[in-house]
């Protein structure tokens, strides 16, 4: 099933390098996480992310790995919650609580040891024809080629789906996303997610690392 999206791949490239250079100018300084402190507060975060399949109850879907995905990437997510750049109301409530560096700490402990870019042998990826322009900032195996694109590879179909409808309706903000979801009919979405779904090595759940059952005995 072919795709008619209009972004040639080269011109995508570009944008992708120009939104790369602004972002490094206008960044504010770096901070650095500390994932005893992020483990320390994430309690509730683990409710949900830290059970392997766990579900939003609606829409239905499964929530996402976060283990193996760029901190950055993880920190700006939040940001964007918080600033109601992305909609949903449990992640908006949990993160308006959060300063910048507690988002930082529980960026980096999640994220674990990031997944990064590598060469792959020759044909040991093909993308759909629907994806083709999605490997200038995703790459051929699912791993963002920096930080401030999210790796996709082995994250939940349903969840990819579900992340590029949002960027369809408006209810996720990003300059790039919504020009390229806009564009993109059911089955496209669908392929896409099965793709990168299916790619290893893969991001993870990082399993929490108590229950109510283990505090108590």
């Amino acid at each position: 099933m072919g795709s008619r999206l209009r972004f040639p791949f080269l011109p995508l490239m570009s944008v992708c390098a120009l939104l790369i250079s602004a972002s490094s100018l206008a960044q504010t300084p770096e901070l650095h996480g500390n994932p005893e402190h992020g483990k320390a507060i994430s309690y509730t975060c683990l409710g949900c992310h830290g059970i392997k399949g766990y579900r939003n109850a609606y829409p239905n879907y499964e929530v996402p790995k976060l283990e193996g995905q760029y901190p950055e990437y993880l920190q700006t997510a939040l940001q964007e919650y918080k600033n109601s750049e992305r909609s949903h109301t449990t992640m908006h409530s949990q993160a308006s609580s959060l300063s910048e560096q507690d988002m930082a700490d529980i960026a980096t402990y999640f994220a674990g040891k990031p997944l990064q870019p590598q060469a792959s042998p020759a044909g040991a990826h093909t993308p759909p024809q629907s994806a083709a322009v999605c490997v200038a900032c995703h790459g051929t195996n699912g791993i963002g080629i920096v930080s401030m694109y999210p790796t996709l590879a082995g994250q939940w179909s349903d969840y990819l789906v579900q992340a590029i409808e949002e960027y369809k309706s408006g209810a996720r903000k990003h300059p790039i996303m919504d020009a390229m979801a806009a564009q993109l009919k059911e089955s496209d979405v669908r392929q896409i997610a099965d793709y990168y779904s299916s790619l290893t090595p893969s991001l993870h759940t990082l399993e929490r690392p108590y229950t109510r059952l283990t505090l108590e005995h």
